[in-house]
């Protein structure tokens, strides 16, 4: 038998140890090292072995991640997995392991190393908390929120005492309401988490779940902390004295940390990062806060959490604190905290009647939350199978539940064995809680069953709703030229609906914010958004009544953007999404990628997309895009035709734009040299029909022009596309052809941006159109990528 070991045993002092203490005698001072080449043993030094303890910790979390990704499971289960198979459980089963990693000796810096961490995690967890969030709880998150706690305490605590009663002479029973307290609570940054993995953090459910389980948690917090104090206190007198202890500390960092992050704010401008020296006070304030709120009497992890709290999230300064400590946290000193735990777990020596005992507290207890959210919010008039969704959601568990565990095991609330069900209680629920979730959980349904959102279902004479997004003021100038030379006029006004796309960090809770149009204020979240909300305003007053811009600010995980952009796009009846590409090419071919993660984005939107979408893609030096429309005495547009429905899209924009004056619009149409296989007539016919009312259109119109060019394959295509060279400043085509056109053999071994399609990567990398704008479409159709 395997035997467990727990570092927080362990204790080092210069008085009387405690009684029935266990003396353990050995150096805390480093010898010479001579080196392996001497026969020299390396893991009798502690810091060695302390890097090797942290090792193993990070490979086995890093190997469990790996295996458990294709079956959807998120990062947090690998870790706490990855610590138990670290423990006696699975590697330290090897005869003679045990002692040799994991000796006595080193658990006094594996404790302080896991205690840093911690403190550093909830740290985080406090900063990425909006409190401002309590605003938006309204009657139905609050009843969601309320019951999905009240219910399973009841349920959990009933059947405790009915345990109790059955055998009360049995020492195990009288732990039993402790662990059924702790099977009731709910954490928002667990729910938090579990969402944005989910990718359903930004959907109309997500943030309901959020507002609800953050009444879930204050109404935990309140329980926990009740419960913890009168345990620790023993009578009223100390309780109370405690509660004081609490407060006074709390407003001592209140008065002390405020006017310190109010001086950061005023120091600090978006786009410039925090100084060194900034920093360094922020992180010494956290280690400071766990020192004194220890010398109080409290947990070491209530001041972290509380200077977390106080820090404003999101940019600019909780998303800086985030990227600076978030590779450290989690990946360098949390693995030794999963390690420490798992070392007193070993699954194998579990005491069957303990395990089934709170194993079936734990149930009941999911059971309760599962029943007090979705009767909740059935009661609210939420959609049956949302309702579901969310009693799912709001029994997930994590770190901060495995935290107050381990809470209760040091102060001997619980033993060795009930710790031990718990922690697999909750592996266990989140297992099977996650592929249900995922399966019930699918905000991209409501978007597929929407039809006619496209271009050409706008007539000319009724008003044309875009929305345009971006993520940055370089792809404003090419954005507000498209707008303009869509020719917004009286008898077909431009609704554009503004996005500015900015990534989530340093929040748990992404934000959608419509932008107040009466007022120029900013708050610090969307400070950044002014100079591209403000060139949209000038737009808006340049054309007077025929461009209307409403903007929005959504803050968010790339993984979910697509969200926000859909929702608006539903919402408000667009007929077109103008999103720019995550590329930035040059006019000599060359490119420069932004983040890899607005290239989810892209991709999402496209997939997703409840109408039409335009990839934007610049080119060239950006100084050159501002000026352009100020000196347009015309406007050269081509719109490249194979046939298809996003060729027909591309073609209807031309159509509005070439009623423009100051813009020539030339129709260039690849044609098969050949026969046409039977099943191309149908397509032939439709876009036959287009074709011919462009033509009618510029009977009369001199700035516009016909040119077809007949192609055998995709060479001569390729050579087409050559020969417009510079000529253009925008061009517009298809996003998808017929794989099996003649009229692209050849050129799909070789495009790489399959966002753009073939002919939109194919002008989008050429070295020969300068600084031409792309503006590569997309038709919204039911089957997808399908004709």
């Amino acid at each position: 038998m395997v035997a467990t070991v727990e570092p927080d045993n362990i204790f080092i002092s210069e008085e009387a140890p405690p009684p029935n203490s266990t003396y353990i005698c050995f150096s805390l001072s480093d010898s010479q090292n001579n080196g392996i080449f001497y026969a020299y043993n390396p893991l009798s030094l502690l810091f060695p072995l302390v890097l090797l303890q942290m090792t193993l910790g990070s490979i086995a979390i890093v190997l469990t991640f790996y295996l458990l990704k294709p079956l959807g499971l998120p990062i947090m289960l690998a870790q706490i997995l990855g610590g138990i198979l670290v423990g006696p459980s699975l590697l330290c089963r090897i005869p003679g392991l045990l002692p040799k990693i994991f000796p006595i000796k080193s658990f006094l810096l594996m404790d302080i190393i896991a205690a840093v961490g911690n403190m550093f995690f909830f740290f985080l967890v406090g900063v990425q908390t909006d409190i401002l969030m309590l605003k938006k709880i309204n009657k139905k998150t609050f009843s969601i929120g309320f019951f999905s706690v009240a219910v399973p305490t009841v349920l959990t605590i009933g059947l405790s005492i009915c345990m109790h009663s059955i055998d009360p002479r049995s020492k195990d029973t009288t732990k039993l309401p402790a662990i059924a307290e702790a099977e009731s609570v709910l954490s928002f940054p667990i729910i938090a988490y579990y969402l944005t993995e989910l990718r359903i953090i930004n959907s109309d459910f997500g943030r309901v779940a959020l507002c609800s389980s953050l009444v879930s948690t204050l109404c935990s917090f309140f329980l926990i902390t009740t419960n913890l104090l009168w345990f620790q206190s023993g009578d009223i007198v100390l309780f109370f004295q405690f509660l004081v202890y609490g407060i006074v500390f709390t407003a001592l960092i209140f008065f002390i940390l405020v006017p310190l992050l109010l001086w950061e704010m005023r120091q600090i401008m978006i786009g410039h990062p925090l100084k060194q020296g900034n920093l360094i006070v922020l992180f010494l304030a956290v280690l400071a806060s766990g020192f004194w709120s220890h010398c109080f009497g409290l947990n070491y992890l209530f001041g972290p959490l509380l200077c977390g709290l106080l820090i404003p999230s999101g940019p600019p300064l909780g998303s800086v604190l985030v990227e600076k400590l978030d590779i450290v946290t989690y990946w360098m000193l949390m693995p030794m905290y999963f390690v420490k735990y798992g070392l007193a777990i070993d699954i194998f020596s579990q005491n069957i009647t303990t395990y089934f005992r709170v194993q079936l507290i734990a149930l009941l207890g999911a059971s309760g939350k599962f029943l007090g959210a979705s009767l909740s919010a059935l009661s609210c008039r939420m959609p049956p199978r949302d309702a579901v969704s969310l009693g799912f959601v709001m029994t997930f568990q994590g770190i901060v539940d495995l935290d107050f565990f381990k809470l209760m095991k040091r102060r001997q609330v619980i033993d060795t064995d009930s710790f031990s069900a718990m922690c697999l209680s909750l592996l266990i629920t989140t297992i099977v809680i996650t592929p249900i979730v995922r399966y019930f959980c699918n905000p991209s349904k409501r978007y597929v069953v929407y039809r006619g959102r496209t271009v050409m279902d706008s007539r000319l004479d009724s008003e044309l709703r875009v929305l345009v997004c971006a993520y940055d003021e370089e792809n404003v100038p090419s954005a507000i030229n498209i707008l303009r030379a869509l020719n917004p006029c009286k008898q077909s006004p431009v609704a554009v609906y503004l996005l500015h796309l900015i990534e989530l960090t340093g929040s748990a809770a992404p934000v959608l914010i419509p932008h107040n149009k009466k007022t120029r204020r900013m708050s610090s979240k969307t400070r950044s958004s002014g100079p591209v909300i403000n060139a949209f305003k000038n737009l808006e007053e340049e054309h007077g009544d025929y461009v209307s811009v409403f903007p929005f600010v959504a803050i968010s995980p790339p993984q979910t953007m697509h969200d926000d952009v859909c929702t608006i796009a539903l919402d408000k009846v667009a007929s077109l999404v103008i999103i720019p590409f995550y590329k930035r090419f040059y006019d000599d071919g060359a490119f420069h990628s932004c983040k890899q993660a607005f290239k989810t984005a892209n991709q999402n939107v496209l997939d997703q997309a409840p109408c039409s979408v335009a990839l934007l893609v610049d080119r060239g030096n950006i100084r050159t895009k501002s000026a352009i429309w100020t000196c347009w005495s015309s406007y050269e547009v081509a719109v490249v035709f194979l046939g298809g429905p996003d060729d027909r899209e591309a073609l209807t924009l031309g159509i509005r734009m070439a009623g423009s004056p100051n813009i020539n619009v030339t129709l260039i149409r690849l044609m098969y040299d050949g026969d046409l296989p039977d099943n191309y007539m149908e397509g032939w016919r439709l876009d036959h029909e287009l074709l011919y009312e462009f033509q009618i259109n510029i009977c009369d119109n001199f700035n516009a022009k016909y040119i077809e060019e007949p192609v055998m394959d995709g060479a001569g295509t390729a050579a087409v596309l050559r020969n417009l060279k510079n000529h253009y400043e925008l061009l517009v085509v298809g996003r998808r052809h017929d794989d099996m056109s003649p009229l692209l053999s050849g050129l799909r071994e070789w495009y790489e941006n399959k966002e753009l399609g073939v002919i939109g990567d194919l002008l989008a990398s050429s070295d020969f159109l300068g600084n031409t704008t792309i503006l590569v479409v997309q038709q919204h159709t039911q089957f997808g990528d399908g004709y």
